[in-house]
This record gives C-alpha cells, sequence and structure tokens, in this order.
C-alpha cells in the first residue's frame, strides 16, 4: 500500500494486528482470501461454486492436495469476525442448483471460514505443522476496492480527476446533465443543502449510466453512490465533485467547503474504516473481471477497465512475506486477475481470453510503474453454463457454445423463454492481443465482435445416492491452487 494512503494510526493498527494474527497463526494457522470483482464478474457465484466443490469432492484435478488425497475433511467453520455478515453460501448454492438462477450480486462485506484438515507432504511438515489450515473468504465489492485511491487525494485533485474524465469520451454524454448543472454553481456561494443535494443526484445518475450494462465502464468512484445501504441521504453521501475551482481555501461557509468538508468525511468514515478493518487483513486476493462484457462493448470500456485495474493494483499491499516481517505487516503476496465467462467461448478461445486479459494487465501495471510478481492471470468459469458442440455451416465444421438463454434474451431476433437450449456460434478473438484492441479502436459504433448472451445455470445430475454432484466449472482448481497450495504443501 503506498505510504499516502496510511496514516501513523492506521499503521500502528497494522502492525498490532499483523503481530497478534500471526500470533494466533502459530496455533491455528489461517489465510485470509479477499475476493471482489468489477461490476458483475461473479464474486458471489465464484465463492459459490468453489465452496461447493471443495465440499462436495469436485473435479478439481490440478489442487495437487486434494488430488493426491493428502486432504482428509472439509467443512464450514463459524467465522472468527463476529461484526461482519456471514457469506450466505447455502441460499446461493440453493439459487444455483436447485432454482438455476443466478445470486443477487454483492452489495456489502461478508465472510466465510472453511477449514481444511491435511497431511503435509513433507516429513519436516508432517512434524512441525498442525495439519489444518482455515481459509476465511472474505467477500467485498470491487466499488469499495476502487475507493481506495481517493484516500491519496484531496477533494480539489478528486474533482479535477473526475470532471476530466467525465468530459472524454462517451462520458460525456452520459455525464451531460450533472456537468450542465455544475456549471450553473458557484462554488464560492453559501452553501446550500439543496443545491448539494441537486448536485449528487445528478452526479450519481451519471454513474449509474457509467455502470449500465450499455456502456460496462468500470471506473466509478464514489463506490457508495451505486450501493449507499444504511448511510443513504447521509451528508457523507450528499456531495459531488465541482469544476473550476479557485486557488486556495475555500471561504468558510462556501459550497466548496461543504462540499470537501464531506468528502472528507466519506473518507474518514467510509472508505478508511473498510481499508483499515478489512483490507489491510488480507493474505490473498482474487480480481474478478468480466473482459468480455467489456470487449462487446467497445474500445473505451476496454480502456477503461484498463484504467481500473492500474487503480486496483496500484492499491494493493504486494509483496512476499517473510517470516520475520509477518509478524510486523500484512503483505497481499499472491493476487489472481481472472477473466470469468470462459464458458461463453469455445475452449479455442480460452487462451485468448487469458492473453488479452493479461496484456491488460501488463498495460495497467506499466501505466503505474509497478512489478508484476505474484500476479497470475487467468480465463475461468465459475460455474460452466454451456457445453460444445459443432455443426455443418457452409459445409464446414463450426465449433458453437450450447446451452439455456436466461429468459428475455434475445439472438436474431428471436426472444427466449429460459427454457430451451440453442446453440451459437460466439465469435473468435484474435490470436494476438493487440491486433484485438487495433480492432476495437477501428470498430464501428455499436458494432459488436461476438455473439454474447447470458445463460441460466446448468441442470445438476443427481447421483444414484440422491446426492447432488458438484457445480461443473472451468479451471477453478487452478486459481485455487495458486492462491492456497502452498500453504498445504
Amino acid at each position: 500500500m503506498p505510504p499516502s494512503l496510511t496514516t501513523l494510526t492506521d499503521e500502528a493498527m497494522l502492525a498490532l494486528d499483523a503481530l497478534t494474527g500471526r500470533a494466533t497463526n502459530l496455533v491455528n494457522p489461517s489465510i485470509r482470501l479477499g475476493v471482489t470483482g468489477l461490476s458483475r464478474a461473479g464474486k458471489t457465484v465464484f465463492i459459490s461454486s468453489l465452496v461447493h466443490n471443495l465440499l462436495n469432492g469436485g473435479r478439481l484435478p490440478l489442487f495437487e492436495a486434494g488430488r493426491s488425497g493428502r486432504v482428509s475433511k472439509i467443512r464450514l467453520e463459524p467465522q472468527p469476525d463476529d461484526a461482519v455478515p456471514r457469506f450466505q453460501y447455502e441460499d446461493h448454492i440453493r439459487a444455483l442448483v436447485a432454482d438455476r438462477i443466478w445470486p443477487d450480486s454483492t452489495r456489502a462485506i461478508s465472510q466465510l471460514r472453511l477449514t481444511l484438515e491435511y497431511e503435509s507432504a513433507s516429513g519436516w511438515g508432517r512434524l512441525f505443522s498442525p495439519g489444518k489450515l482455515s481459509i476465511d473468504i472474505v467477500d467485498y465489492p470491487g466499488e469499495w476496492l476502487l475507493d481506495l485511491p481517493l484516500l491519496a487525494q484531496d477533494y480539489r485533485t478528486f474533482s479535477e480527476k473526475t470532471v476530466t474524465l467525465a468530459g472524454s469520451g462517451i462520458r460525456a454524454e452520459l455525464a451531460r446533465d450533472w456537468l450542465a448543472l455544475s456549471a450553473t454553481v458557484d462554488p464560492a456561494a453559501t452553501a446550500s443543502e439543496a443545491t448539494a443535494r441537486a448536485l449528487s443526484e445528478a452526479f450519481t445518475a451519471y454513474l449509474r449510466a457509467c455502470k449500465s450494462d450499455e456502456r460496462s465502464l468500470s471506473t466509478l468512484p464514489p463506490g457508495r453512490f451505486l450501493m449507499p445501504g444504511d448511510l443513504e441521504g447521509s451528508p457523507a453521501l450528499t456531495f459531488a465533485p465541482l469544476p473550476n475551482l479557485a486557488k486556495g481555501s475555500p471561504a468558510r461557509g462556501s459550497l466548496q467547503a461543504m462540499m470537501e468538508r464531506r468528502y472528507e468525511a466519506y473518507k474518514s468514515h467510509v472508505v478508511r474504516p473498510f481499508f483499515r478493518e478489512h483490507f489491510a487483513r488480507l493474505d490473498r486476493q482474487i480480481v474478478l473481471i468480466d473482459a468480455l462484457q467489456a470487449i462487446n462493448r467497445g474500445a473505451e470500456a476496454v480502456h477503461d477497465l484498463e484504467r481500473a485495474l492500474g487503480d486496483v493494483l496500484e492499491c494493493f499491499r504486494a509483496g512476499s512475506n517473510s517470516f520475520l516481517s509477518s509478524f510486523v505487516t500484512r503483505r497481499i503476496d499472491r493476487i489472481v486477475i481472472a477473466a470469468t465467462k470462459a464458458d461463453h467461448l469455445h475452449h479455442e478461445s480460452h487462451p485468448r481470453l487469458e492473453a488479452v486479459t493479461r496484456r491488460l494487465v501488463e498495460r495497467a501495471i506499466e501505466r503505474i510503474g509497478m512489478s508484476g510478481a505474484g500476479i497470475e492471470v487467468m480465463a475461468l468459469a465459475s460455474v460452466r453454463a454451456t457445453r460444445e458442440a459443432t455443426v455443418k455451416h457452409g459445409g464446414e465444421d463450426l465449433p458453437v457454445i450450447v446451452g439455456v438463454p436466461m429468459a428475455g434474451e434475445t439472438i436474431n431476433g428471436e426472444t427466449f423463454d429460459g427454457e430451451r437450449k440453442t446453440a451459437i456460434f460466439p465469435g473468435d478473438l484474435p490470436k494476438n492481443p493487440d491486433s484485438l484492441f487495433e480492432a476495437l479502436e477501428s470498430a464501428p459504433e455499436g458494432e459488436h465482435l461476438l455473439n454474447f448472451v447470458r445463460f441460466r445455470p446448468p441442470h445438476i445430475e443427481e447421483t444414484g445416492g440422491g446426492l447432488k454432484l458438484s457445480v461443473p466449472h472451468i479451471r477453478l482448481d487452478r486459481a485455487l491452487q495458486y492462491l492456497i497450495g502452498d500453504r498445504l504443501a
């Protein structure tokens, strides 16, 4: 974490927490796995499928400890943080398996503890290891993560960056009403609650328009404007960036002074507690992104995803943990950036989706000037909702995917009822990811490179004993092995 995001008080509290956590880990080893994602990337589905596969002996061939038979028991246990809501795994998996609907998206932080009993692969490990590891899965909205850079920005910087971004590309049209209203306001005028509320509502409408399926933009701080919860209507959420701020400190009682005070309150009461109490305590992290949706929405959505990835990676307290350093600080030493919904492409395009995602990450890393060490990139599907087939078209074999489109999805003018299967050719990604960026730049507005529809979760067969089989997936085991495999060695 860049020093500018923390105060001396933060660092002291984090050091104390690290020391306490390290002492506890000597007796009861645990690892805190953060799961987040940018809009509609499937955080809830990822956690539900991961836990279901572990509890039900799912196919996880790349998860070495499970494949080799060294894991003897896996169970859910009460979470260690009583003040954090429990991730409602049972409800979410029921929605996926029994109702075949996608569970509701993440709206707040939640947690789940999964404990594995295992035998170490080495003699020394069997001698000294307690043979038990608890995985505390911490689920939180990606919008909260994108708020962390605000800790290093004052109100003037936040306003300048936000207004400049809002005036570029397709955002200019989406921000038109908010920017027009802002232009009529004098920051030096006497503070007015009605004016502050009108500006805040117009600014929030702009953020919602950016997040909509039609645009799929990713850089949308402040995140709580889109999911206010019990803060809705509070002064900490009733502010907005202002253009053309005069230099120097604002006059007491002015609109600008009110906005600055509320912006700082948002950082103090919303962003900093999340950083200190949750984010800074993570050991490993997976960030899920919907790269396919961004690709289908065009060059600007892809560039915005790249910008958001840079903001995300810059926030992480990344780096290796030595035995001694772990007593005074916690670092996220392994990060997975995963492009989800790989089942929406034929497997021949999976390496290409991974290459595109890796190029996005590399470009984001280059922009912020950090090292890519400890970052793994992959394409996965937490729940595989399709199967692959081949159809004859024009005398040639055409690779297609087969699934049940969600009710209301439309393909070539045909609207589906959520019950009937269909086969679609999803399109191909280019072998060279740079050529994809070039194609997006030159593509006409509204033209889609991929045939992209939403599918229902699959029907899960029952075994002879009446038990549900594990949820099918793509590369969930690879992510699991990278994130926790070394802790089970």
